[in-house]
C-alpha cells in the first residue's frame, strides 16, 4: 500500500462536508499545546505504535496525519507506521501547521 498526500483545500473540503476522520498532529505533545489545527488529536510520530488504539481505536476510519511543515517528517513517520499496524485508509497532510496558518485558517491552543 502507498502512502497518500492530502492539499490543504482537500482538507478544508473534508471538513466541509462533514466527512468522518480523524486528523492526527505527529508533533511532540508540547507541540501540539503550543497549537495544533482544530478537531486534531495528538498522537506523536514515537509513540504510534504502544498509543494508536487509544488515540484512535477503529482501523478502517480515515486518519490524516501533519506536523509542521513541508521539511518536517513526523506526520509522513506516523502515516506510515499507521499503515504498518492495519490502518488502511490514511492520508499524510504535508503542508501541515505552517500551509495552514499561511492561509490565515486559526491553530487551536492547549493539552490534548
Amino acid at each position: 500500500m502507498r502512502l497518500r498526500f492530502i492539499s490543504k483545500e482537500q482538507l478544508l473540503e473534508k471538513i466541509e462536508n462533514g466527512d468522518e476522520f480523524t486528523l492526527v498532529d505527529a508533533l511532540l505533545a508540547e507541540d501540539y499545546e503550543k497549537g495544533h489545527l482544530p478537531f486534531s488529536r495528538s498522537l506523536p510520530a514515537h509513540l504510534v505504535e504502544e498509543q494508536h488504539e487509544r488515540v484512535l481505536g477503529d482501523k478502517t476510519r480515515t486518519v490524516i496525519t501533519y506536523c509542521s511543515d513541508f521539511q518536517c517528517h513526523a506526520s509522513t513517520s506516523a502515516a506510515k507506521a499507521l499503515m504498518r499496524l492495519g490502518y488502511r485508509d490514511v492520508y499524510d497532510y504535508k503542508g501541515g501547521r505552517k500551509d495552514w496558518t499561511a492561509a490565515g485558517l486559526p491553530l487551536v491552543t492547549g493539552k490534548p
